[in-house]
């Protein structure tokens, strides 16, 4: 058994130390906000990069390179003098003596802190049923997007090759595409399952026709896009049916294995029944759980976390009795605010300025005022919704809105030119640069993802050669679906 590192303790500063935990929106922002202040900013994060979120399924479906939407967080505050970036995972927080211990492959150490700001955001949720994730990943990570870019493009593949060996029966579950969750990753990512199907490999396979994938979006909700206006919800629903799009509503997953999907809903007739959907290919793109750093700071400041695992905070986003720490972004609880890129940016730069007042000896406590910027989301290529108050967008006007805007908060110069000219290559031609796939990126993770599981008895990601067997032996045909 290898021993335990001992934990290391980190020097403490001379100038008053502003700890940072996590690279996404909240915590960047946040250390980029600090970086003329008189103060050492130490940001530590489990990753070694920041990741564009909203961008992960155009590198799940080939369009970016991951490298376009997560640039290097090091790289990112290379000139900022006071900024120290550390990797590690963050497994505690003492409140009471003002540390932060994080853990980083063999290395421990511990960082004191006179100020903190907890932005470790949220990860995928599978509603208790955690074992869904080995089937249906989620949308939160690099490693999920790419997972599932190997799940898809294998997909097409194994197709290809059931089909020329006249294994007829095997196509439909291979060429089958579930997305559970209709909000804007699950209809982004449906309308660019349907453009890679129907446009980018139509012409590259000689014994199945892309353009029958069949793509299908399911929600337990009544309507797509539940944020969103109804009007809106309704002309996407529409579009999407357009496109090819089967859309089922009120439709609640109960089961998923390797094979397919299980959807409880209910039949125009009003009964309820169970339907079994052949699919090799699933993605989770419903519900998120914050980090468990939530519970942690719960625990010590004597609240509970809600259903979503999110902390409740204050009006001016710092934990009960404790002014010194700020909770930001998809971690915190405070007026339903939603989990969004823009919640987190102008929350980081709310706490950063009431540390700046700390700092200066003024009044601290200022309310955080939400300025919702709106909400957008693409469709297909040309086509796209935003809501901006009561100005409601929809078509190509609306998908341009939405380009300038992720253009705008892509980090760096460079991140942002590659990543306009992948999007002409996308969507003025038929082509993605990034269909690149390895069984690494999925049977690899798998196995990894089992070998750390307790009680391991020695199971096994399958191989491609065993997904087929499987689909031979069960038989793929699609049964009627009730009324």
């Amino acid at each position: 058994m290898t021993a335990q590192p001992s934990p290391t303790t980190v020097r403490p500063a001379a100038r008053p130390r502003v700890v940072i935990v996590g690279s996404g929106f909240g915590g960047l922002f946040a250390a980029r906000a600090l970086r003329r202040a008189d103060v050492d900013v130490t940001l530590i994060a489990k990753t070694t990069h920041h990741l564009f979120q909203p961008l992960l399924y155009q590198v799940a479906t080939g369009i970016l390179s991951q490298g376009e939407i997560a640039p290097s967080t090091r790289e990112v505050l290379a000139r900022q003098q006071n900024a120290t970036v550390l990797l590690g995972e963050v497994t505690g927080i003492d409140l009471e003596a003002r540390t932060v211990t994080a853990h980083a492959l063999e290395e421990s150490f511990t960082q004191p802190y006179d100020h903190l700001i907890v932005a470790a955001g949220a990860a995928q949720s599978w509603f208790g049923h955690d074992e869904f994730a080995e089937f249906a990943p989620g949308m939160k990570s690099i490693d999920d997007a790419l997972e599932l870019r190997g799940r898809i493009f294998g997909a097409f593949e194994l197709a290809e090759v059931a089909a020329a060996k006249g294994r007829h029966a095997d196509v439909e579950a291979l060429m089958t595409f579930v997305v559970v969750g209709a909000g804007p990753t699950g209809v982004e990512m449906a309308g660019q399952l349907v453009e890679l199907s129907k446009r980018t490999l139509a012409h590259d396979f000689r014994h199945i026709t892309t353009k029958d994938a069949r793509i299908i979006l399911l929600d337990a909700a009544p309507a797509v896009l539940g944020s969103f206006h109804p009007s809106l919800q309704s002309k996407t629903k529409a579009s999407l049916e357009k496109l090819g799009v089967d859309v089922r509503l009120g439709a609640m997953v109960t089961d998923v294995d390797e094979l397919g999907i299980t959807v409880k809903s209910t039949g125009r007739d009003g009964d309820p029944f169970e339907e079994r959907i052949p699919a090799v290919t699933k993605v989770w793109a419903a519900g998120v759980s914050a980090s468990p750093l939530a519970k942690l700071l719960a625990d010590q400041v004597g609240v509970e976390v809600d259903r979503a695992g999110r902390i409740p905070v204050q009006d001016d986003l710092t934990l009960p009795g404790h002014p010194e720490v700020h909770v930001v972004g998809d971690m915190a609880s405070l007026h339903n605010l939603p989990g969004v890129a823009q919640v987190a940016i102008q929350g980081a730069r709310h706490s950063v300025d009431e540390i700046e007042k700390a700092l200066a000896g003024k009044p601290t406590g200022a309310k955080f005022e939400y300025f919702d910027k709106g909400s957008m989301a693409t469709i297909s290529r040309f086509r796209a919704i935003a809501q901006i108050k009561s100005i409601r967008l929809t078509g190509f006007i609306a998908w341009l809105a939405w380009l300038a805007v992720h253009l705008v908060y892509i980090i760096g110069f460079k991140s942002r030119l590659t990543t306009l000219i992948s999007w002409f290559v996308s969507f003025i031609g038929r082509g993605r640069a990034e269909r690149t796939i390895t069984q690494q990126q999925v049977f690899g993770r798998l196995a990894l993802e089992r070998a750390r599981r307790e009680g391991d008895q020695g199971t096994s990601a399958r191989t491609p050669h065993e997904v087929s067997s499987l689909l031979r032996r069960s038989g793929t045909s699609r049964g009627p679906r009730p009324d």
